[in-house]
């Protein structure tokens, strides 16, 4: 039901996009992306509405960049200037009923950041 891709292995300083489609439903009020690093607990780092408000999480604003395509039920995340301490598994998430994050999740896509 929920999709992701565009994960792999990038030097520290470099970019990668990730996608999540979420098909099944016609309308989808919230999506956004989790990240699970090592260690850690997962946490948001960007969600969109359906109407193309974005938040960011403070570890990745001015770094990332999140969009939609209502049409398709798809989003992106662009990450640019990548870090080490971005590595992680990355999640998406949607909520076809709420503004919150919901309880439908993609499989994780893995982001590492190594020289």
């Amino acid at each position: 039901q929920v999709e992701e891709s565009g994960g792999g292995l990038v030097q520290p300083g470099g970019s990668l996009r990730l996608s999540c489609s979420a098909s099944v439903w016609r309308h989808i009020l919230y999506m956004g992306w989790f990240r699970r690093a090592p260690g850690k607990q997962r946490e948001e780092v960007a969600s969109i509405s359906v109407v193309g408000t974005t938040n960011y999480s403070d570890s990745v604003k001015d770094r990332f960049e999140i969009s939609r395509d209502n049409s398709k039920n798809t989003i992106y995340l662009q990450m640019n200037s990548l870090k080490s301490e971005d590595t992680g598994v990355y999640y998406c998430n949607v909520n076809p009923y709420g503004g919150r994050p919901g309880e439908f999740w993609g499989q994780g896509t893995q982001v590492t950041v190594s020289s």
